[in-house]
């Protein structure tokens, strides 16, 4: 099969790799024979109406079982659960992603008055969130998240490997108010901590630390890096971590460029990034040249901000930019920029396909 490339045909490259020695799967899984470039999604998936109208927990493990299949029949090889568990339609923004934990976290008041929402509008770095997630009001415990009991459900529907998807420590403290610590370093390295425990024993094959803040704001890197490292070096299956420039509603609100992340992202103890790139310029990808070897690169070929279907002919070719930059074996993964939650259905669907046909175009796979 033959990959057309700004007007040049070129043979595509049928190169595979045995197992997944280092994505957390074994000689018999059916998966022994994945292509070198996989694909995968990011997080959500758009809540089905069905779920919305009447939700009960047969209702979330029937729809977490449509997100699963919806992604493994098009061809995605390390799909997530859809976070459909997290939903919140009170919070149509974001998903509802932040107030799952904070809610959940001990240590964390979540009845927001007047003065909590002037005090939080007060900080200009926030001001595209109208109120805080939650007020800190003592030491930060697990409280009743239990991170495990929401992977053993997705476990038993997934029906076969998949990512597990958990929102940075660093992420979470900026969306808090804190009345407590009066250290934004202390509170998030108290997140870390309680998020560390939580993920020490999650039954997937890769887990997920998700941050959107930290692209806009480089100076608290170093801080970011060790909340997140926390996070990671519990983590016993394959560790990634997504970084984009933030998903508010499906608009950016992170100014800020790759160039300043470099150092920061070469210290993460990931096995493999997740970046937001199909969104960003072109000339992004010759400042990914600087990500040392040891980690995966995860390229994002699937604008999530946009109804715009995208061919399997543009993905095939998004790829090819990549790898000419990059280098040959450099791009790991192949996904969405974000997760797909404000669009509908058949547009994320459609998407989903052509990310898996695209791939397997420009790998010149049947």
């Amino acid at each position: 099969m033959l990959v057309i490339a700004d007007g040049v045909e070129r043979r595509a490259k049928r190169l595979r790799i045995s197992v997944w020695d280092n994505e957390g799967f074994g000689e018999g899984d059916a998966m022994s024979q994945a292509p070198r470039i996989l694909t995968t999604t990011v997080g959500s998936y758009p809540v089905p109406d069905w779920l919305t109208a009447s939700p009960s927990e047969e209702a979330l493990i029937d729809a977490t079982r449509v997100a699963f299949a919806l992604q493994r029949q098009a061809g995605i090889d390390l799909p997530t659960d859809g976070e459909l568990c997290r939903f919140d339609i009170n919070h149509p923004d974001t998903n509802g992603m932040i107030e799952y934990f904070v809610r959940r976290l001990g240590g964390v008041r979540c009845d927001i008055g007047r003065r909590d929402t002037a005090e939080f509008q007060s900080r200009p770095e926030m001001r595209f969130r109208r109120r805080p997630a939650g007020v800190v009001t003592g030491p930060v415990t697990e409280g009743w998240l239990d991170l495990p009991a929401d992977a053993a459900r997705a476990a038993k529907v997934a029906g076969g490997a998949f990512k597990f998807t958990v929102t940075s420590p660093y992420m979470l403290a900026r969306t808090l108010l804190d009345q407590h610590y009066g250290s934004l370093e202390t509170l998030t390295l108290a997140l870390a901590d309680a998020l560390a425990r939580q993920v020490a024993d999650l039954p997937c094959a890769c887990v997920q630390i998700d941050e959107a803040n930290v692209p806009g704001n480089p100076v608290d890197a170093p801080l970011a890096a060790a909340a997140i490292n926390r996070v990671l070096d519990s983590v016993k299956v394959t560790k990634a971590v997504h970084f984009c420039f933030g998903n508010y509603g499906g608009q950016t609100i992170q100014t800020g460029t790759w160039s300043t992340m470099i150092a920061f992202l070469n210290s993460l103890h990931a096995d493999h990034l997740v970046l937001e790139l199909a969104h960003r310029p072109a000339s992004d990808l010759e400042v990914l040249r600087g990500i040392g070897p040891h980690l995966g690169l995860g390229i994002g070929v699937v604008d999530i901000k946009v109804n715009h279907v995208e061919t399997p002919e543009e993905v095939a070719r998004s790829i090819e930019r990549a790898e000419r930059v990059l280098g040959e074996g450099r791009v790991r993964y192949v996904h969405p920029d974000c997760g797909f939650w404000m669009l509908k259905r058949s547009v994320a669907d459609r998407k989903i396909e052509a990310l898996a046909r695209g791939r397997d175009l420009y790998l010149g796979q049947p």
